[in-house]
């Protein structure tokens, strides 16, 4: 099947892992070979409750037994689309109260930034270094790692970046700003969370001149801070947030959401401000409720936060330099990429799947399922340690290998 999936199948790196998936169940997936991996990815943060999740899966047949599409998004009322909203809403703090269902994490992004344009008549847009928001147009413009959009110049027009975490960039929003967009906790960038009241300041800089906060809570939502989203961890409140990945239960999904008053700008002047064919298809929307409820009619956000202390706890190695993130978004960071490279390949040589981050080459993904247990944390964690003490500190890459896998 390799040899198909490289000759037939687009691919994104000259480096594809390319293991056979025969099945997937709970935190592990099974290749064709019938060995078993312990995920400690989850599908990069989407597989929120895990692989085949009952809840999720009874929801998806359910409305399959119903509807499938029946008509582009925003003319006809179907109630898994319709519920969920409500409910979003209501989870949600005020303003945030009206939801536009999109296909995508990068969509959510380009509507987002399209209803800042739109709320303040103003074009330029604020991003920061080393962070990433998809890899559409619209995205790849406010992404801040040149070496991965130069060759795809020219790109959207008056974007402008600040560094993560620095007040006095604060300065370059302005009367001019649309928006600033940024990632509640930067992930390509290594999972660097905000500090000194980072967010807060943004905010009352963003109130004082009018322009829009948009977060972006494609990672950090849906419980994996231990909050349903991540900026409820930072005592602010964005003007709109971006949602993806894990709303969906492992289905293709996005969102953003805003106040009644600023959504309902893109109905008019012109109409049709932001269209999608399949945002708010029926089958995914079910899924996408299914796991909303689930997350938050159980213990998953609390206990987010004790795996955390668990996997800190038994992280615990000389090539480990520190542990970054929050709750179930975590990174393991070493001295170099040589390392990082040799720690995630040889994992999965004994059954436990880890990842690499965008732009971060020290770091090691940890993102597993929410619903991991106890006992899985201390599984692959066993696993990692006992393959670090198999690398030697001073492990460097072959002269003219590059830092990605």
């Amino acid at each position: 099947m390799n040899n198909d999936f490289i000759k037939y199948q687009a691919q994104t790196s000259p480096y594809p892992l390319g293991m056979e998936v025969s099945h997937a169940k709970g935190s592990y997936i099974f290749d064709t070979n019938n060995k078993k991996y312990l995920d400690f990815v989850a599908g990069v943060s989407a597989c929120t409750l895990g692989h085949q999740p009952p809840r999720v899966n009874q929801a998806i047949k359910d409305q399959l037994d119903k509807y499938s599409h029946v008509m582009v998004y925003g003319e006809y009322s179907q109630s898994p689309a319709v519920e969920y909203c409500k409910l979003m809403a209501s989870l949600l703090p005020e303003p945030l109260n009206k939801t536009y269902l999109v296909n995508s994490g990068t969509e959510a992004i380009e509507g987002a930034l399209k209803l800042a344009r739109r709320t303040t008549g103003r074009s330029q847009l604020i991003s920061c270094h080393n962070a990433y928001h998809g890899n559409t147009m619209g995205s790849l413009s406010v992404m801040g790692f040149e070496e991965r959009k130069s060759i795809f110049r020219p790109l959207i027009p008056d974007v402008e970046f600040i560094t993560f975490n620095n007040e006095a960039d604060l300065e370059k929003i302005t009367t001019k700003t649309a928006g600033i967009l940024l990632e509640t906790i930067q992930g390509g960038a290594g999972f660097i969370e905000p500090e000194n009241n980072f967010l807060k300041k943004v905010r009352e800089r963003c109130t004082e001149v009018g322009a829009m906060m948009i977060l972006d809570e494609i990672q950090p939502g849906f419980g994996r801070t231990g909050k349903l989203f991540g900026f409820q961890n930072y005592d602010v409140v964005p003007d709109i947030v971006v949602m993806g990945k894990g709303m969906g239960g492992g289905m293709p999904v996005g969102a953003f959401t805003a106040s009644s008053e600023m959504m309902d700008l893109l109905s008019h002047n012109p109409k049709l401000g932001h269209i999608t064919t399949f945002g708010g298809h029926p089958v995914i929307a079910a899924a996408c409720l299914a796991t909303l409820k689930e997350i938050t009619e159980t213990n998953l956000l609390a206990e987010a936060l004790e795996k955390e202390k668990l996997f800190r706890s038994l992280l615990v190695h000389p090539l480990i330099t520190e542990v970054r993130g929050k709750g179930l978004m975590l990174a393991a960071m070493t001295e170099s990429s040589a390392i990082t490279n040799e720690v995630i390949l040889k994992c999965q040589d004994k059954g436990l799947i880890l990842f690499w981050l965008l732009f971060e080459a020290n770091a090691i993904r940890i993102t597993p399922p929410l619903t991991i247990s106890e006992n899985e944390i201390r599984e692959g964690c066993t696993i990692m340690i006992e393959v670090m003490n198999g690398i030697s500190p001073t492990l460097t890459l072959p002269k003219g290998e590059g830092t990605e896998h």
